[in-house]
Formats: structure tokens, C-alpha cells, sequence
């Protein structure tokens, strides 16, 4: 085709983009580099630069040695605001029993948690940016970080960025962090360590990696990956690699190299440049693992299933209508349980899209105008050739909520707002109350609001499930820094703890104990049966009553939580012994189903879910 001809076709192409209902932007400006300032111009309420509060630091008494950690106090806040006020409480509904409860683990975890692993060693990690400046815990002062970004070379940062919080008991280790791990990525590799990827200025092609130990210690490779990886999404494939997608400006995807080597150049994904709107709405993209090794990745309002193996995209997916759904619109996201019980061959793969924000709400909400969050909750299932998304509404529509799979095969939502979109101060409305989705119901019987807690979390919270089946829920920090008083939300290190309804005293009196001795010490095997022993405190269970579940502990940030996935086993050895029983069950057949590493493993027995034991995979 001519010159003539192709600036005809793209000159009305335009003409019809403005004409649609979809957002309309600035072409020859969406691929040039944003200023991360435009994604937080509320927070600094028209002004291009924020200086970091001062605050009166006074230790924490007793909190720690004054050589291993220096947590300081909470400064105390002002009264709330009237938008601080203005919250969504939903009614409870008790028709089917209690609806869980609330409780703070931790007044202060020196960090606010933008983002949170559980790993297998008891501990949780949290970890902020070192972009918003001091935190409320200090390196100690043998162990300081120098500050690449700051005007005088050589000056130190003493502050923490990041910390290892031990969920049962509130008790924090500082860590210590190079590289600026703002809005980054991460998983778990095969031995349970976590493998974490990118963030910003000189972090933003950063390798790290932390081993699951009570000594051990962040270590970076600062210059892996060909690309910057800022907002970008890091998924495990069945072989044990990472791949990351995206990212601020990066149309493409790396594999993570291995430590101390660096990317040439990373491969182009024209899905990422072609869903790029004025604001991107394409960032964190949604990435699932499917059982024929295949990815589902979706960005904006399109999806593909890719071939990772291949580099090529197998299927085109129809697009999602209503809205963006990716940050800043920030919608929630997860892959179905798998169910192997009933399955001849794999399992048929359904991924879930509740949420998100309409393509406009970032620019209207750089003028304060804060537009309802999308209230629709969308599924496809990929097995089907004619894939088509199915949709219904959640009781409220949320933007920048939480989706987490308990060990029942229920979804949890939480935390989030119904007006707005992700950035520094561009979300109204927190949603106190959650809500259980039950997958399995029919249309109309799948939302239940339970208890409400009292914390707002919106931008930068997040949760996670444990292993005694309860979810940790933390952080939230809509500001350019820690701030804690003369904003509308002030920033957040209390930690919550939410037992769901199945933890109940009604339900708990029953509630099944994995003998951990009888779990084998060398794991699982592909393919293999893997037989336990479990008992029961008050009443026998039989085997229709039971089923076996395990779940892979995810990377959450930004309302996403990458690499969770739930697979059901068939159960096929129950021998019942009074309220003493031995359960094989088949493990997972191949790594597409399950990659190699350490999984949550519980057993459910008449929706009561067990304390977890770590099993590896391999």
C-alpha cells in the first residue's frame, strides 16, 4: 500500500476512534516515557514535587534491639476527613452462618506493604519503594544503603524498605534493599525462594532473589534484563524459568537469566503496544498458566493465549467490553480452581475479571473527578473453542481490590474503592466489607458480603492467604510519602488478620489436623500417589465429606496476585480409622498443571479447612 492510501486508512481510523465510546488519546504521545508523576498529580495536589514530611521519631520501647532493628513510633493522625468518612459498608449476610471476623496482628510493621509474599519458613515479606522515603524502621546503622538518587554522592539511606513480619506473632526483621523495588514483580522458584524482578530508576532491570531464612538477606543483580520492568508481570513456566511481560513503555517480554547474567534484548509482544491507551490501563497485565503450557494474557480489554514456547500468540480471545481492567483501571483477576478430581484429560482452565475502571477515570481524576468503579465480574472458559465471557454484577462495582483463592476453592475480594483508579490520591469510596465468591453456585447465588474491617486500604494494600487458612491483609499508602496526618487517607502499616467464615467456633470445633509427621519428607512426584494422615477432634468425617487441595502461595501487589493457582486432587485411597484417617491422592500429573516448587497443602473436610503442611512438587 502507498503513503497516500495508508495516511487516508489511518487518518479515518482515527476519525472512527474518536467518534467511538472508547477513550480517546494522544497518538503520537502514548509511547513516549510518562513522568511517574503524572500517576500521582492528586497526591501532590498540583505541584510537581513533594518533600518527604518531617516527623518526630521516637523509638519503639522494646521492640527490638537497638543493633537489629530501629522501628519508631506511628506519628499520631488528625481527625478524619470528610472523604476519609465516606466509606462502603455493605450488609452482612448471615444467612449462611457467621461471616468471619477481624483482627489486628501488628499496630506497625515499620513498612507499608505494597508488596507481600508468605513464605514457607513462617515469615511473610513485605516490602515498599524507597521513592516515598523514610519508612517507620531503621537499618541498623552498620548496614545503610547508599542513595543513587540523591544530590550529594555518598549519601546514606537508613531506612528500611522492606521486612520479614512474622504473621503469629507481630515480630519484624528488617531487610535490606539496593535497588528501588517500586511497582515490581516477583514468584517462587523451585526450592521456595523468591525470585523478584524489577521496579524503578536503577531497579528497573533488577534481578533479586531471598532465600526462606530467619538470617537471610536480599541479593541483586541490577542490570539482568534488556528492558525496564516497571508494572511489568512474572510468571513461573512448567520447566521452572520466569518469564516477565511488560512494564512501563515495554512492549515486550524477557526471560529472567540466570543470576549475574544479563538479556541482549528482550522480544517484542505487539498485544502490549497495541492496548496502550493515553493513561496505559495496560500495565500488570494478567498472566495464567494453562494446563497444555499455554499462557492466558490479557491487557487492557484484549487477550491472547501465547505460546511461551514458541514466541507465538496461538489464539485470539474476544475482547472484554465496559472499561479497562489493567493498572491504573486495576480490576482483579485469578485463575479458576483447577478441579482434577473428575478430569480424564486436563482440566478445563476458566479465568475470572472482576472490576476495574472505566478507560477515563485516571484523566478525570487528575481534576478530582472520581468516576464509579465497573461493578461487572466477567469468566471465559478457554477449553471452549467459542470462548465467550460470561458476566454478572458484584454487589458494588471495586477498582484496586484483592482476589485470593481460599483452600475451599471459594474467592475472597477485598480491599479496594468504588470511585477512582489506582495513583497516588485518585480513588474515593474505600470498601470496608469483602466478599466471597463461590464459583460453583449459579448466576446470582455466587457473592456474599461478610464482616466488614475498619481500615481502608485501597492504593498499594494487599492481603494473603496462610497456611492456617486465615488472610493476612496489609498496607495501603495513597501518598507520595509516609504521611499520617493532613491527608484523606493516611498511610497504613497496621496489619489486619481476616478469618473467613469456615473458621467459625461452630465450624472450628470439627475443624480436620494434618499429622504432619506422616507427610513424606522428599514431597510429591509428578504423576505419583501421595498418601498423609489427618484426624478430626469431635466427629468422624467420611470420604464424600473430604477433599484435598493445594495452592500455590502468590506474589501480591497492585490488587494482583501473580502465580496463585488451586488445584483439587482426586482422592483415591480413604481408609477411615474412627476420627483418624489415611487419604492418597494423586498427585498433579505433569508441571503444567503445577509447577515445580513448595504448595499449601489442606485438607478441607465439610468446608473446614485444615492447617496447611508445605509439600514440594517435583
Amino acid at each position: 500500500m502507498g503513503s497516500l492510501p495508508r495516511a487516508a486508512v489511518f487518518a479515518v481510523a482515527l476519525l472512527l476512534l474518536a467518534s467511538s465510546g472508547e477513550a480517546f488519546f494522544d497518538l503520537f504521545n502514548i509511547f513516549r516515557p510518562r513522568s511517574e508523576s503524572d500517576y500521582f498529580r492528586n497526591a501532590f495536589d498540583g505541584a510537581q514535587e513533594q518533600m518527604v514530611p518531617e516527623q518526630t521519631e521516637q523509638e519503639e520501647q522494646g521492640a527490638a534491639p537497638a543493633t537489629a532493628t530501629g522501628l519508631t513510633r506511628v506519628p499520631p493522625s488528625g481527625p478524619p476527613t470528610k472523604a476519609a468518612q465516606d466509606t462502603v459498608n455493605l450488609a452482612v449476610d448471615d444467612r449462611a452462618g457467621p461471616a468471619g471476623a477481624w483482627t489486628i496482628v501488628s499496630e506497625n510493621s515499620g513498612v507499608s506493604a505494597m508488596h507481600l509474599a508468605v513464605m514457607r519458613h513462617g515469615k511473610a515479606i513485605m516490602f515498599d519503594t524507597s521513592t516515598t522515603g523514610r519508612s517507620l524502621m531503621r537499618l541498623p546503622q552498620d548496614n545503610c544503603r547508599i542513595d543513587p538518587r540523591a544530590k550529594q554522592q555518598g549519601t546514606m539511606d537508613c531506612w528500611a524498605h522492606a521486612v520479614e513480619f512474622d504473621y503469629n506473632t507481630g515480630g519484624l526483621r528488617s531487610l535490606k534493599i539496593q535497588t528501588d523495588t517500586w511497582c515490581s514483580s516477583g514468584a517462587f522458584d523451585a526450592d521456595g525462594n523468591l525470585v523478584q524482578t524489577g521496579g524503578y530508576f536503577e531497579g528497573e532491570k533488577a534481578v533479586r532473589y531471598l532465600s526462606p531464612c530467619d538470617t537471610c538477606d536480599w541479593l541483586e543483580h541490577p542490570n539482568s534484563f534488556a528492558e525496564g520492568r516497571w508494572y511489568a508481570t512474572q510468571h513461573v513456566l512448567p520447566d521452572g524459568r520466569f518469564i516477565v511481560f511488560g512494564g512501563r513503555r515495554a512492549f515486550s517480554y524477557e526471560f529472567v537469566p540466570a543470576p549475574g547474567q544479563t538479556n541482549d534484548k528482550a522480544v517484542p509482544m505487539p498485544l502490549l503496544r497495541e492496548t496502550t491507551d493515553d493513561v496505559e490501563n495496560n500495565l500488570y497485565p494478567f498472566v495464567n498458566l494453562l494446563p497444555d503450557g499455554n499462557l492466558f494474557v490479557f491487557a487492557n480489554d484484549r487477550s491472547v493465549i501465547f505460546d511461551p514456547r514458541t514466541g507465538k500468540v496461538v489464539r485470539e480471545l474476544p475482547k472484554l467490553a465496559g472499561g479497562g481492567r489493567n493498572y491504573p483501571a486495576s480490576a482483579m483477576s485469578a485463575l479458576l480452581p483447577l478441579d482434577l478430581r473428575n478430569a480424564s484429560g486436563d482440566p478445563e482452565p476458566e479465568v475470572i475479571i472482576c472490576g476495574g475502571a472505566l478507560k477515563t477515570a485516571l484523566k478525570l481524576g487528575e481534576n478530582n473527578t472520581f468516576q464509579p468503579a465497573l461493578r461487572d465480574c466477567a469468566r471465559i472458559n478457554l477449553a471452549r473453542p467459542d470462548a465467550q465471557w460470561e458476566t454478572e454484577d458484584m454487589p458494588v462495582g471495586r477498582v484496586m481490590g484483592d482476589m485470593l483463592i481460599l483452600p475451599t476453592g471459594d474467592l475472597l475480594l477485598l480491599n479496594g474503592a468504588a470511585k477512582g483508579c489506582s495513583g497516588w490520591g485518585f480513588a474515593r469510596q474505600p470498601i470496608l466489607t469483602p466478599v466471597l465468591y463461590s464459583p460453583q453456585q449459579p448466576q446470582g447465588s455466587r457473592f456474599r458480603p461478610l464482616a466488614a474491617s475498619t481500615i481502608a486500604r485501597m492504593y498499594h494494600s494487599t492481603s494473603a492467604v496462610l497456611p492456617d487458612a486465615t488472610v493476612l491483609v496489609a498496607g495501603g499508602n495513597t501518598n507520595t510519602a509516609y504521611n499520617f496526618s493532613g491527608v484523606d487517607f493516611p498511610t497504613e502499616v497496621r496489619v489486619e488478620r481476616f478469618a473467613p467464615p469456615y473458621l467459625s467456633e461452630e465450624l472450628d470445633a470439627n475443624r480436620p489436623e494434618i499429622d504432619a509427621a506422616s507427610v513424606p519428607a522428599d514431597g510429591m512426584r509428578y504423576g505419583a500417589p501421595f498418601t498423609f494422615r489427618f484426624s478430626t477432634p469431635s466427629e468422624a468425617v467420611g470420604e464424600a465429606d473430604v477433599k484435598v487441595t493445594m495452592y500455590a502461595p502468590p506474589f501480591t501487589t497492585h490488587g494482583y496476585s501473580m502465580n496463585q493457582r488451586l488445584l483439587i486432587l482426586p482422592i483415591t485411597g480413604f481408609a477411615d480409622e474412627g476420627r483418624s484417617f489415611a487419604v492418597t491422592v494423586d498427585a498433579p500429573a505433569k508441571p503444567e498443571l503445577a509447577p515445580p516448587g513448595y504448595y499449601l497443602v489442606f485438607v478441607v473436610a465439610k468446608d473446614v479447612p485444615s492447617i496447611a503442611a508445605w509439600v514440594k512438587i517435583q
